[in-house]
Formats: C-alpha cells, sequence, structure tokens
C-alpha cells in the first residue's frame, strides 16, 4: 500500500494539468457556462449605461446654447449649392438695389439733384394719402348732389381700403429703402413706414383710374392725369424712399383693389 500511494503522487506530480498554470482546465463546465453567462449579462449593462448617458448629457445641455442653436439667422447658413431660382432672384435683387440708388438724385441736399429736391417733394405730396383722404371728406361735406355724393363715399372708400392693404403687406414683408431715411410725420400718419410696396404709386394709379372711371374728361387731361401718376410714383424713387420693384408693385396692386 506505501508503495502505490508513493507512485500515485509521482503521478500526479508528472502530470502536466496540474501545473497552476493548467488549473484553470480542470475546472468544471458548470463555472465556464455561468462565466459565458455573466460575459453575456455584462455587454447589456453596459449597453444600457450607454443608452442613458445620450440622454442624461441632453439633460446636462444647458438651454442657452439650444436657443443660440434656434436663434441662427438664416443669413450665416451659406448655401453650397444653391439653385438657379435662388441665383436669379439674388441677382435680379441686386441690380434692382444698385440702379435703385443711382436714379435716387434728389436723396439729399448735396445729392446731383438736389436743388430741385422741393419740388420733387412737392410732387411726391401730390400722391400721399392723408391729402387725399382730407380732400375728399372736404369735398363730401359740400357736395349737394347724390351723385356727386355716391362719387366722393365710393372714393374714400377706396383710399382706405388702398391704405390698409399697403400698411399690410408692408408689415408683412418689412423691406427696407435703398437709402436709410427715417419716415416722416405724414408716413407714419398713414402707416407708409417700409418700402415694399410703394404706397405713393398704388395710390396714385389707384386716383388715376378712379378718375378716369367716374369723369368725363378730354383727352389732354386724361393725359395729363396718367403722366401726374406716373411722376407721383417715380419721385419716391428719385428721393431714395423706394426701389424700381417698390413701385412697380404699387403700381400693378390697384387692379387688385376693387372700387
Amino acid at each position: 500500500m506505501p508503495v502505490n500511494q508513493s507512485r500515485s503522487r509521482a503521478r500526479d506530480r508528472n502530470n502536466v494539468l496540474n501545473r497552476p498554470e493548467f488549473m484553470s482546465l480542470n475546472q468544471p463546465l458548470k463555472s465556464a457556462g455561468a462565466e459565458a453567462r455573466g460575459t453575456a449579462r455584462r455587454p447589456s449593462q453596459r449597453q444600457q449605461q450607454n443608452q442613458h448617458q445620450p440622454g442624461e448629457n441632453a439633460q446636462n445641455e444647458s438651454p442657452e446654447n439650444n436657443k443660440e442653436k434656434k436663434e441662427l439667422p438664416e443669413e450665416d447658413c451659406m448655401q453650397l449649392n444653391p439653385s438657379f431660382k435662388g441665383i436669379a432672384m439674388n441677382s435680379l435683387l441686386a441690380i434692382d438695389i444698385c440702379m435703385s440708388k443711382r436714379l435716387g438724385v434728389c436723396a439729399h441736399p448735396t445729392s446731383s439733384w438736389g436743388s430741385v429736391r422741393s419740388m420733387v417733394k412737392l410732387l411726391a405730396l401730390t400722391g400721399h394719402g392723408i391729402p387725399w383722404i382730407f380732400g375728399t371728406i372736404l369735398c363730401l361735406t359740400r357736395s349737394n348732389t347724390l351723385a356727386g355724393q355716391e362719387v366722393l363715399v365710393n372714393l374714400l372708400l377706396a383710399l382706405f381700403l388702398d391704405v390698409m392693404t399697403v400698411a399690410g403687406m408692408q408689415k408683412l414683408v418689412k423691406r427696407k429703402g435703398p437709402w436709410e431715411m427715417a419716415p416722416s410725420f405724414l408716413d407714419y400718419l398713414a402707416m407708409d413706414i417700409y418700402s415694399f410696396p410703394a404706397a405713393h404709386a398704388s395710390r396714385a394709379a389707384m386716383v388715376s383710374k378712379f378718375l378716369l372711371a367716374h369723369l368725363v374728361l378730354a383727352v389732354p387731361l386724361r393725359i395729363l392725369l396718367v403722366l401726374w401718376a406716373f411722376l407721383a410714383g417715380t419721385s419716391r424713387v428719385f428721393l431714395g424712399r423706394h426701389h424700381l420693384t417698390d413701385v412697380g408693385c404699387g403700381f400693378a396692386l390697384d387692379s387688385f383693389i376693387t372700387v
């Protein structure tokens, strides 16, 4: 018996699997399966942590950074591939601004046509809404015929409709004139603060169209009335108040105003 025990001990010593570096090979399979399950669970916990981290980071972001991202103006966003329509529109706007500034020959007293600036301002005043409204009310109070009163009431309603329509469109577009000029007191009364569309051009075209339709005038007077409407609208371009497109849209706007 002692001999057998000594032989078994010698075999155990000589067995390679009994060395410390190979002890893991002698472990049962259950522990290996448990380790495999543990390793399978660990990635899920890490994934959960990774899923929670973006939410926490989003909550930790300051609201000021979010506001700055939302409040970035569209002008700062560079378009790498602009469309043909956008290029054409920008080119037309650039031409409109350049030509309008060159035609503003009476914008300041020191301009090239500064000597006739007072006359051009007087011509522009004939297309203002306030003189036309007060003048129509004065004529309405002194009219004695029903036909004349009917015509004047229609003209007064058309003037109010023109003022409200132009003021609403200007409030929506909010386009400034080619030259930085503060509106006058009469402009504030008529709500003619912005540039697009031109209120003087719209009003002059509407009044001339109304008078041509309701009054029997000779041919020279008709020509003078149309010429007055054109000069009253374009005078605002000479004064640097409006662009050419503003005046053009103002002339076209009178066709939408019903009398």
